[in-house]
């Protein structure tokens, strides 16, 4: 199977997603990292395929304003690797102005005094939880007292409510320093690393794509800060190299009950541990999947390490 990997080739994919606002699909995206914004090229040990000249910020710039010209949503609800949390669900209730949560330490200060302004929008945040308890999983607001993560703006770290930079670096990209026309409302994901688990935690809340409201699910498919090597195409071992392909192909099943097992069977990949040593930056493709399960499936983009996949078409 061949998967757009080029900018040409994911433009295509984008012009081709059909323009239904009124049910519009569920996106698995690659969140990537701060270095998305870099002025310059670093020492990161990320390559720079995923700084801010790489495929990734590219990829992103292009992303965002196909979705708002395809699906002009009402309103956004977004989840990220970096806010996972047991058993219930944590939505966001920010009011005016959704607060930062700089989530990363040891940057220089560039990295701190960056923005992106958005707002929030309490009967959405309402009709979230209103979805879990009508699907038998417990969900709660959480305000701007509510510490949920670490800032890396002071030091020693304090703790903080806010988006995390899972979902504010990526948006830049997408969508620009400011929003204000479209509430943004984050959920936390399920903290098991569970895929069946992450599955429900998107399907719970599918019905709101037919409510003008756009789902996305932030993450990565090789994530390992321990063996910074595996985020490189041209370094990484070949199990994970093997896994990152196997995960477009999984998704790709035309049958739902085929794809759900495929996709849960990744989890046992011969190069799942070693692009993963922890499961968070994985699991939001399950939220994504289970938040479209009802319809077809798009690789978007195939970009090594955080492709672009659309659920429900």
């Amino acid at each position: 199977m061949s998967f757009p990997k080029t900018q040409s080739e994911w433009r295509t994919a984008l012009d081709a997603l059909p323009s239904t606002p009124e049910k519009i699909p569920a996106f698995f995206f690659g969140h990537g990292s701060p270095m998305l914004i870099a002025r310059q090229v670093t020492n990161s040990p990320m390559p720079s395929a995923t700084g801010p000249e790489g495929d990734l910020a590219k990829f992103l710039r292009d992303f965002g304003p196909a979705l708002r010209a395809k699906y002009k949503p009402k309103g956004i609800v977004v989840f990220s690797a970096h806010w996972e949390t047991t058993g219930v669900r944590h939505v966001t209730d920010y009011g005016d102005r959704n607060p930062l949560l700089m989530d990363y330490f040891g940057f220089e200060p560039y990295y701190y005094q960056q923005t992106f302004e958005s707002k929030g929008d309490r009967a959405l945040a309402e009709r979230v939880v209103q979805l879990y308890k009508e699907s038998d999983q417990e969900a709660k607001l959480s305000g701007v007292r509510e510490n949920r993560g670490w800032d890396g703006r002071t030091s020693p770290p304090r703790p903080g409510p806010g988006f995390d930079h899972g979902v504010f670096v990526p948006f830049k990209l997408m969508f620009g320093d400011k929003v204000d026309d479209v509430p943004i409302v984050q959920v936390s994901i399920e903290s098991s690393g569970d895929p069946e688990q992450n599955w429900a935690v998107g399907k719970a809340v599918s019905k709101l794509r037919e409510e003008g409201i756009l789902v996305l699910a932030g993450g990565l498919t090789v994530h390992n800060l321990r063996d910074p090597k595996q985020f490189s195409e041209k370094a990484a071992s070949p199990n994970v190299m093997m896994f990152d392909q196997a995960i477009t192909v999984a998704a790709s099943r035309s049958q739902l009950d085929e794809r759900k097992q495929s996709l849960f069977d990744l989890v046992k990949h011969d190069g799942f541990a070693q692009a993963h040593p922890s499961a968070e930056h994985f699991v939001p493709l399950y939220v994504a999947a289970g938040a479209g399960e009802d319809g077809g499936v798009q690789v978007i983009s195939a970009i090594y390490s955080a492709p672009t996949i659309a659920f429900g078409i």
